[in-house]
């Protein structure tokens, strides 16, 4: 952090589920945070892929396990 805080889970988690707090981030730091947040490629599952795409009404792409 540039003042040399730490942000607390608690602070974090109180800032995510503010949408006014929420709504000063850019498109940019939402894109950041998204591609950087999770911790591994087990994360990333078809399910958690096709629910993303059906919260964000996403018709033209589909999840698919190979």
């Amino acid at each position: 952090m540039q003042n040399g805080s730490i942000i607390t889970r608690a602070d974090f988690m109180a800032f995510y589920r503010n949408d006014e707090q929420l709504n000063t981030l850019t498109v940019d730091d939402r894109i950041e945070i998204f591609q950087t947040i999770l911790v591994g490629s087990s994360d990333i599952t078809t399910s958690l892929l096709e629910d993303l795409l059906s919260d964000y009404s996403v018709t033209n792409l589909t999840a698919k396990e190979i």
